[in-house]
């Protein structure tokens, strides 16, 4: 099933991939939970369900992802249900995949790697890709950066047996973000188990822009401690440690100019973080695009503020909660 609201660019795309497979075209369904779209995406999706019985078109009202994805599960009829993105396009074996790859190993889940692709030839577009593809631009985030396989504790778009729904309840819709982080983290509580292989991998499209991938970035982050007030365990290191290093360069700049050691000590981390940078973009430096290897560093510097910002600015919604607004379904972190 595909949560979607406002994805004329790429729905098309991604049901023509899912609509292509090498599984029995009889024995799954595609069901989108469309938003309340303003731009056409609901008419393509139409006539997708026009012409193919196997497409269902359905009303989510709430126009939020969590409420999607459950009125997707609660509508589906099979045993195993995937959760897609409209942003994503699905190689043919994958429904065949997911399915021998639950049954090969016995996991509660199983997702795969995701390819980020570039969106267009623009020096911003490739910029983006070079940032989350990094592990220095995300961290331990495995499935964003590495084709190892094996037990996680996340994956994105997984398959999920639908028995594991009824163990551990559905996705919980106070979370416009971190929605898959929290259910993940209720499936290993509960003896889950989740597992990655790259025979999953899949072609995923980011932001368009730098600055489009910053605001993202913000408005992501933003729900992190709302997160972690709704479940503890399910949230990492990685998705924090932008905010605590923000914080440590905000509280030195000003002491700085009073204290040498605080200089030195900011000027050190300063450093330590650019040599870093510059390390990890040097040497995934692909197709001799010196040009983003270059600006890489910077960026990622300016992806992490973004991020880091975006969490303690959420640190306001300890005292009041999110208020709940319909955004497009993305890739956590």
């Amino acid at each position: 099933m595909i949560p979607m609201r406002n994805e004329s660019e790429h729905i098309r795309a991604c049901v023509d991939s899912l609509v292509n497979q090498t599984f029995p075209g009889d024995q799954y369904e595609i069901l989108v939970a469309d938003g309340r779209s303003t731009d056409n995406s609901r008419q393509i999706v139409s006539l997708y369900q026009a012409e193919n019985v196997a497409v269902r078109l359905l009303d989510n009202s709430s126009q939020t992802t969590p409420c999607g994805m459950n009125l997707g599960i609660q509508a589906a009829a099979g045993s195993i249900i995937i959760i897609a993105g409209a942003h994503t396009i699905y190689p043919k074996d994958f429904v065949e995949n997911c399915v021998f790859w639950l049954n090969k190993t016995g996991a509660d889940v199983v997702g795969g790697p995701v390819e980020t692709i570039v969106g267009s030839d623009r020096f911003g577009a490739r910029l983006v890709v070079a940032v989350l593809s990094s592990p220095f631009g995300v961290g331990d985030s495995k499935f964003r950066t590495s084709h190892a396989e094996g037990f996680v504790d996340t994956v994105p778009f997984g398959a999920f047996r639908r028995e594991v729904f009824d163990r551990v309840g559905m996705y919980n819709e106070k979370l416009v973000r971190n929605q898959d982080n929290d259910l993940n983290s209720r499936i290993r509580k509960a003896g889950g188990k989740i597992y990655l292989t790259p025979t999953l991998t899949t072609r995923y499209y980011p932001a368009k822009t730098f600055a489009s991938l910053l605001k993202y970035a913000f408005k992501s982050s933003k729900w992190h401690v709302f997160t972690l007030r709704q479940n503890r365990e399910s949230m990492a290191l990685r998705h924090l440690a932008p905010a605590v290093f923000l914080a440590l360069v905000l509280f030195l700049m000003p002491v700085s100019f009073v204290s040498r050691i605080a200089l030195l000590l900011l000027t050190a981390i300063l450093c330590a973080y650019l040599l870093a940078g510059f390390y990890f973009s040097l040497r995934a430096k692909s197709n001799r695009d010196w040009s983003v290897a270059l600006a890489q560093p910077f960026a990622t510097f300016g992806f992490h503020v973004a991020y880091g910002a975006g969490t303690l600015f959420g640190l306001t919604y300890l005292f009041r909660p999110p208020f709940l607004r319909p955004i497009k379904h993305g890739l956590s972190r």
